[in-house]
């Protein structure tokens, strides 16, 4: 089993950042990837970044250059660097990590930009 534990969310105004962490325990063995999903009211989910087990990553393409994925492998801890937020990023982020062959969810942050 695999426990994630996000924060960071909050709210902030158009052009702030927000850093959201997600720490994981329990039985890390055979990690494919970690990464973050966001759900905004009324919209489907949808992947906003991850990062693959031999370090690279992929972006949704609303938050390039914008939001920055990093991982802590000493600290089993995923982070999301969002900056220049604007109001469509508000949405609840959800961690997620890939342990071949099962996902496992946080529990979710709130993130909402506004002024």
């Amino acid at each position: 089993q695999v426990q994630l534990v996000e924060s960071g969310g909050g709210l902030v105004q158009p052009g702030g950042s927000l850093r959201l962490s997600c720490a994981a325990s329990g039985s890390m063995f055979n990690i494919a990837a970690m990464g973050w999903y966001r759900r905004a009211p009324g919209k489907q989910r949808e992947l906003v970044a991850e990062i693959i087990s031999g370090g690279s990553t992929n972006y949704a393409d609303s938050v390039k250059g914008r939001f920055t994925i990093s991982r802590d492998n000493a600290k089993n801890t995923v982070y999301l660097q969002m900056n220049s937020l604007k109001p469509e990023d508000t949405a609840v982020y959800y961690c997620y990590a890939y342990l071949i062959p099962t996902n496992y969810w946080g529990q979710g942050t709130q993130v909402t930009v506004s002024s």
